[in-house]
């Protein structure tokens, strides 16, 4: 009878690859869209458009963060560009119609994007529900509230101080939007590494029933994270709020399956418990890389969608053959 043993060293490496492993594949994609679009545009490799290009992901990647979580646990969130929409009239309507102030107005918007999560998560583990059937529900309520809150009007002309969030880089380089996310993403990556509870969320990705029995409490775990969704949802809306210096009903549409496919690209797998804020991130800048070089060169926004569309088949479909190889 032989007994197999860990050694130390592959228990300490074993973390790391949980948490921030198999991004090596969507990083050389990144790479090679950078070096294809530097000869295809002379504009692309310039500090003014990498920096264009970080502004342009922020709102994407403040999504991703929590998709990245949501699809970890083995769920999904059709909700989040309806969210985003609802967190932004929200606050809009708080602070021009019921004359709150914009800070307070801004906490409030994301935490009416928070009591969307928490409404998802309760149909999911309360009601039972198939997360794509309650997220799916909860989209068209919030996309039916963010317009029946001004009867489908925007709401335009915020505060020098608050427009100046997304526009003034500080330093010549980062706009405090653009540093909420980057903070955000480390806070992420920190809590699914070292954090028990962000461990917990791979376990529960990986078999709810073995973790529950392992004394995790799968119910509070669901709920919390698509919370932690929403509110991420609420923090997008007023980032981008502060960047159009408007609320718009219509925001957000189809920002969803972006969210979903820069999680995808970067690695984490649809069936729960395998992702990482790294490759995250790393999807996230495929697809703002994608874009931006592909406006860069004359593409049309119609075959731009092909494009993205391509990538993502290609995403799954390589996610497929690993997990069958294994």
């Amino acid at each position: 009878m032989t007994t197999e043993v860990t050694s130390p060293r592959a228990k300490r490496n074993l973390l790391p690859r949980i948490a921030f492993g198999g991004v090596a594949g969507p990083l050389i994609g990144l790479v090679l869209l950078c070096i294809a679009f530097s000869f295809a545009s002379q504009y692309f490799l310039s500090i003014r458009n990498a920096l264009n290009v970080l502004d342009q992901v922020t709102v994407l990647g403040i999504l991703a963060i929590g998709m990245t979580m949501v699809i970890i646990i083995g769920g999904i969130d059709l909700s989040v560009g309806s969210v985003l929409a609802l967190s932004m009239m929200s606050m809009g309507w708080l602070e021009r119609m019921a004359g709150l102030p914009l800070p307070l107005a801004m906490v409030l918007g994301v935490l009416t994007g928070a009591a969307c999560g928490l409404v998802s998560g309760c149909l999911i583990t309360f009601a039972r529900l198939p997360a794509f059937i309650a997220t799916l529900a909860i989209m068209s309520v919030a996309r039916g509230l963010a317009n029946l809150l001004t009867d489908g009007r925007q709401i335009v002309g915020y505060p020098d101080w608050f427009t100046n969030l997304a526009t003034v880089r500080h330093l010549g380089f980062f706009s405090v939007t653009v540093t909420v996310f980057v903070v955000l993403m480390i806070v992420a990556g920190i809590f699914l590494r070292y954090r028990a509870t962000g461990r917990n969320l791979f376990a529960i990705g990986g078999n709810p029933e073995v973790a529950r029995l392992a004394g995790i409490d799968v119910r509070r775990y669901t709920i919390l994270t698509y919370v932690v969704s929403g509110a991420l949802a609420g923090v997008a809306a007023v980032t981008l709020a502060a960047r159009l210096d408007s609320s718009q009903p219509s925001a957000g549409l189809g920002i969803e399956l972006d969210t979903i496919a820069a999680v995808v690209i970067g690695g984490a797998s649809l069936v729960g418990g395998v992702g990482s804020i790294a490759g995250t991130l790393i999807g996230v800048l495929i697809i703002g890389v994608l874009r931006n070089g592909l406006n860069l060169v004359g593409v049309s926004p119609f075959f731009q969608m092909v494009v993205i569309g391509a990538v993502i088949a290609l995403a799954v479909t390589f996610d497929t053959m690993s997990r069958e190889r294994k």
